[in-house]
């Protein structure tokens, strides 16, 4: 499968690259026709830093942001996002002290916080940070979140991002399907590879693939 993986770089910071692939995956919500990985940004610190400082250049001079809550593993690209927001000397949230937060996921699938964590989302602006987002469908699930315990949604912004708007909520991205031109998502019992019979190459979540 990986023979047939082509990088994709960014415009801004040719540093910063996905890997896609071509084929036949399911999601947890949807069947797609691309595998995209952003391993490399999640993980590596010159790439995840040059990363966050072009996601904070889309918010630094207008957008406050107390508080990050971050999905799918993006941990480090959060934490130079807030720095970036943080040192930038001319932007609205120069010398604040951003949070970071990860949710918790219950038995239930729910997304949760703590109490100790609460404090840094109630009536706090919130910008919310995913890896990529096909349907909306967990991004959905965590704007209900944020909203329960009371945050103020600031923003949405993903690495890679297969739609522009969200409950209402434009989202900001590194990647877009412009960068994979023909990347399509399917329902699974509409998808058309399924219904020719053609097996799955892999199943993919927040955490990467695994072949089939």
């Amino acid at each position: 499968m990986e023979t047939r993986s082509k990088e994709i770089k960014s415009r801004q910071h040719p540093l910063v690259s996905m890997l896609v692939t071509p084929g036949h995956f399911a999601t947890r919500h949807s069947h797609i026709n691309f595998c995209v990985d952003l391993t490399a940004i999640k993980s590596q610190i010159k790439i995840a830093r040059q990363a966050g400082e072009e996601l904070a250049a889309k918010y630094a001079g207008s957008t406050q942001i107390d508080t990050i809550i971050c999905l799918d593993g993006t941990e480090v690209l959060a934490a130079f996002l807030g720095s970036s927001l943080e040192l930038n000397g001319r932007g609205v949230n120069s010398g604040s002290n951003i949070a970071v937060l990860t949710p918790e996921i219950n038995t239930s699938g729910q997304l949760m916080f703590r109490d100790n964590a609460q404090r840094m989302i109630w009536n706090r602006n919130v910008l919310l940070l995913v890896a990529s987002t096909t349907t909306g469908t967990t991004v959905t699930q965590a704007i209900e979140c944020i909203d329960y315990y009371r945050g103020r949604i600031s923003g949405v912004c993903a690495i890679f991002s297969a739609i522009d708007n969200i409950s209402g909520f434009a989202v900001q991205s590194l990647f877009t399907i412009a960068d994979v031109p023909g990347y399509v998502t399917f329902a699974p019992g509409e998808c058309p590879e399924c219904k020719a019979h053609h097996k799955i190459d892999a199943l993919v979540n927040s955490y990467g693939y695994s072949k089939i």
